[in-house]
């Protein structure tokens, strides 16, 4: 490594290696020979740092990024996603982008205030007035409500017996005396009820001071917080590779957020860019790989390369790459626009067709052909809602499309009753141990990283698969699936967890490694049909793996 930067030079001859005729799209790539070799040479550092050990093991996100120095020399840059032991400067690792965690910094400053503030409010909370408090209030609520109760069902039987000697016949005085009785017993408890609230109200008042108290330090804590890390925003100036420099609050304006999410800018991949520019490097190509266990909600695997993410990245690195010459989006190529529409069912009322794999079952945000587009062009007068339900991009299979509302409502009917069978095969990288079983992991969108899912108990929806092992070789599973629930990503996710099978799909590069396709076919299909009320079962002729 050169002494006046944290430039590191490829270990072996890299030569025979063709550099990258474009930089890197970071949102969906295959690493390059050049990031790989980066890589292992991170990847084996790593493994000489015994003191990092634990913190590895817990996982977290590492960057290469491939550049041509000044003199036109190639070597490469390496960096972590947030700090390492606590710091967030390491010799072989570029620097932050701004250094949060410098002792004598504003932030450090501004941290230990806001935890003084936390600490003001644990010690209220423990203290002995607070708690007393507390218990006093319940006692006199539970109290109060009580005697009101008593008193009411009190009430109730004086009436119940008032209501009886009425019936049985009584004089006017008598009456008289009765409805004297009625109004006192009311009187009463309005007496009663006012006593009692006024002491349960300067019980409450008691507790309400310490409760103001509390509220007026977490409101300061929360305007210190708010002030503090608008102030971090502000010490994040980005840099791209035609020399312009933006802040992050500017970046983010335009985003559906507005504002920069915690986190912003601590990324490897901004840190990579940012050191490459202000050290006049070109950059070349850029991968990003994980290290160490899975977090519990997300899934990561070990040594696999990971897509920048979404929330955080995404328009950070749009600024950043301006002026580089970037790849294209693979997935914006639109290679479906010409070709037929493969359809395996049809009548008047619907049609079921075997979608390839790569093509949206729906139109999306960057103008690729979908089922939806092709369906309506071959029926331009079919109406409604039509596809019943989705199949992801990169899943091939049948597809259930309706030429009406009615014909779609019936069938939306069907799968919500569950009456709708399905059956996917797919190969997974790994060998499931068990034949056969039930996943039951509940998912949710992960908003960091759209369109990653995670399992969460806590807010997930219910999934649920059913699963039958087909066949073990080669230390890959072909298996069957039965999802008797349609979430987002729900096999995807339920193969991948360690909580389910804990072998992600071939191919699937959000949740295991990037290949040549998906391996996830939706290979049966099984409904009623909405006229005819017979049972119509489909297979797929052929897996196209």
């Amino acid at each position: 490594m050169e002494a006046t930067s944290h430039i590191h030079r490829f270990s072996e001859d890299v030569g025979n290696i063709d550099l990258p005729q474009k930089f890197t799209y970071p949102f969906c790539y295959t690493p390059h020979p050049l990031c790989r070799l980066a890589a292992q040479s991170v990847q084996d550092y790593l493994l000489q740092q015994t003191e990092w050990k634990d913190e590895l093991q817990k996982g977290k996100m590492f960057g290469v990024l491939v550049v041509k120095d000044a003199s036109g020399e190639l070597g490469f840059l390496a960096a972590f996603s947030g700090n390492l032991q606590k710091s967030n400067l390491h010799p072989y690792f570029v620097p932050p982008i701004y250094d949060l965690l410098q002792p004598d910094g504003f932030f450090k400053r501004e941290e230990l205030e806001i935890s003084k503030i936390n600490n003001k409010i644990d010690s209220i909370k423990k203290s002995e007035g607070f708690l007393n408090s507390c218990n006093e209030l319940k006692f006199v609520e539970k109290r109060t409500q009580n005697r009101l109760a008593e008193e009411k069902l009190a009430m109730k039987k004086a009436k119940e017996e008032r209501d009886r000697r009425r019936s049985s016949g009584v004089s006017s005085e008598e009456m008289e005396i009765l409805v004297r009785e009625s109004q006192f017993q009311k009187a009463e408890y309005r007496r009663l009820e006012k006593s009692l609230r006024d002491e349960l109200e300067a019980v409450r008042q008691k507790y309400v001071a310490y409760e103001s108290e509390i509220e007026s330090l977490k409101k300061e804590r929360k305007r210190r917080s708010m002030d503090l890390q608008m102030r971090l925003f502000e010490q994040f100036q980005i840099r791209n590779s035609l020399g312009n420099v933006r802040g992050l609050c500017e970046i983010f304006a335009t985003t559906p957020q507005g504002v920069p999410p915690a986190g912003a800018g601590e990324c490897a991949a901004p840190k990579l860019l940012q050191y490459a520019f202000l050290q006049g490097y070109k950059p070349l190509a850029m991968a990003e790989f994980w290290w160490g266990d899975s977090p519990k909600t997300e899934i990561r695997h070990h040594l696999h390369y990971y897509p920048a993410c979404k929330l955080k990245c995404e328009p950070i690195l749009n600024f950043m790459m301006q002026g580089l010459d970037v790849e294209e989006n693979p997935l914006a190529k639109d290679k479906f626009k010409e070709m037929p529409l493969p359809i395996v069912y049809e009548d008047d009322y619907l049609l079921v067709v075997d979608k390839p794999a790569g093509m949206l079952s729906v139109p999306g945000n960057i103008g690729l052909t979908s089922v939806v587009d092709r369906v309506r062009e071959l029926y331009p007068s079919a109406t409604g809602p039509l596809v019943v339900h989705r199949l992801d991009m990169s899943t091939s299979g049948l597809l259930l499309v309706a030429k009406d509302e009615a014909i779609y409502k019936d069938l939306q009917d069907q799968f919500c009753k569950r009456t709708i069978k399905k059956c996917y095969v797919a190969l997974l990288d790994g060998v499931v141990p068990s034949d056969e079983g039930v996943i039951s992991l509940p998912l949710m969108p992960d908003y960091q990283d759209r369109p990653r899912q995670m399992v969460s108990y806590e807010h997930g929806k219910t999934a649920v698969t059913r699963y039958k092992v087909l066949e073990r070789k080669d230390g890959r599973t072909s298996i069957q699936f039965f999802p008797e629930t349609g979430r987002t990503h729900q096999l995807r996710v339920h193969s991948a967890h360690k909580d389910g099978l804990g072998c992600p799909i071939c191919g699937d590069e959000l949740y295991g490694k990037k290949s040549d396709r998906l391996y996830l076919h939706a290979q049966q299909l099984e409904f009623t049909h909405p006229i005819t009320k017979e049972r119509i079962s489909l297979i797929s002729k052929s897996v196209p793996f």
